[in-house]
């Protein structure tokens, strides 16, 4: 149906399958493939089953889900080889989801009589919906559903100024992002679902070119019928400062005033920040020479960190961009077939059974702690404890039987650190 690879992403009303729109590959499924689509799903739910994903004989994947009986999303994948797996399509729907509710709010979503217009409407969460569809970037939380962090060296000075900017804006809600990863936050944003931690993260980033922008967001869970205002200031060229908030104050007052009064002191440290594009951990935290790219969670706060090693590689290492696609796709092994993602509070809740599971580990009397995996490309190796996830790639140069005591130690290394025990 699609060229090998690629992935659409179709979206329709539930109740007479009229398309809104198609996002994706520029050539697109003809109307008649998209129909059959809608219908076989129809069809299945007449008779009382609903289809959920299926697999095309020469390895294509298609994926349908209902939202609010009002919209439904289906995503497509391309056949043969394709690494895109059940689990990212179905990511890729709810924060399709999460998109449209949040720049359009849920009412106009499910209670729209003009489809003509809805569509127009729809036209404005494109580019937000595009960087999903893109992979959000260099961070992990489309896919992990956990919100991307980056420890700054000295958080403390920052963590303060964010708490008295938010306050003299007169709201609880306040956050640094750096390179779209959050530095610091006050208690309230923390409380915020993390894929809406999530989700006002990636769309900072599409507020590229503007120094400041006050936008109205509705938030998918916490409020997604009465929407709120979006204050945003670029600090430097990669640092953006975030505030949700009423009425007031205005957004000139608040760039004028407060944004200079608060930060202004603090222009050193945000380069401080900004220099740890990519890896994400203060010079302070040693890590073995042979790690070419990790993913640590925090499962109590639904919170990570990622790092690719961008430094001198060994001989025959993946390069950093093709690191962060190994460690995607080592993410998703681990979740589907031992940890699942019930275990890391992906969704918000717990679900046994899931069926993102292979069927092997339905059968086991216990909870994977630890698995490893080797390519031809690297090794890796996942483990988990009752607070935290990591995911670690090595080169293969590393023995299989150090892959452990490296990934137990890069543990300890990272969670003795104040910072992300706060994370």
């Amino acid at each position: 149906m699609l060229p090998a690879g690629s992935v659409q992403l179709l979206c329709l009303t539930a109740s007479s399958g009229v398309p809104l729109f198609s996002r994706g590959v520029s050539k697109q499924l003809p109307f008649s493939v998209i129909g059959s689509l809608n219908g076989v799903h129809m069809f299945g739910g007449g008779q009382g089953a609903v289809l959920s994903c299926c697999e095309t004989d020469s390895g294509g994947r298609v994926v349908w889900k209902v939202f609010q009986e009002s919209v439904m999303l289906i995503a497509v994948n391309g056949e043969q080889g394709s690494d895109v797996g059940e689990l990212q399509l179905r990511r890729l729907l709810e924060n399709t989801w999460n998109c449209m509710v949040l720049v359009l709010g849920q009412d106009e979503l499910v209670n729209a009589r003009n489809v003509e217009r809805l569509k127009r409407d729809l036209r404005s969460c494109y580019r937000l919906i595009d960087l999903f569809l893109e992979g959000a970037g260099d961070g992990m939380g489309d896919l992990t559903h956990c919100a991307d962090c980056l420890l700054a060296p000295q958080p403390a000075p920052l963590q303060e100024a964010l708490d008295a900017f938010t306050h003299a804006a007169d709201s609880e809600f306040g956050c640094l992002l750096v390179h779209g990863k959050v530095v610091v936050a006050t208690e309230k944003w923390w409380r915020l679902a993390p894929q809406e931690v999530v989700l006002l993260s990636t769309l900072v980033r599409t507020f590229n070119g503007l120094s400041s922008c006050d936008h109205p967001v509705f938030l998918p869970q916490g409020s997604p019928t009465v929407p709120h205002r979006l204050l945003r200031f670029q600090l430097l060229p990669g640092a953006d400062l975030c505030v949700l908030c009423g009425p007031t104050p205005s957004l000139q007052r608040a760039e004028s005033e407060l944004v200079v009064r608060f930060w202004c002191p603090l222009v050193e440290a945000l380069r401080g920040c900004l220099s740890l594009a990519g890896r994400c951990l203060p010079g302070s935290i040693a890590l073995h020479g042979d790690i070419l790219g990790l993913l640590l969670i925090n499962r109590e706060s639904s919170r990570a960190v990622s790092s690719v090693h961008t430094g001198d590689m060994p001989p025959g290492s993946p390069l950093p961009a093709r690191c962060r696609e190994l460690l995607r796709l080592f993410y998703v092994f681990a979740v589907t077939r031992y940890f699942g993602p019930e275990e890391v509070g992906l969704l918000g809740e717990k679900r046994r059974g899931d069926p993102l599971q292979e069927d092997f580990t339905l059968g086991f009397s216990h909870h994977p702690l630890q698995c490893y995996l080797a390519t031809d490309e690297c090794k890796c190796f996942g483990l988990q404890t009752p607070q935290h996830q990591l995911y670690l790639l090595m080169p293969n140069s590393v023995p299989t039987f150090a892959l452990r005591s490296m990934a137990t130690r890069t543990l300890s290394a990272l969670t003795s650190s104040t910072a992300f025990r706060r994370c």
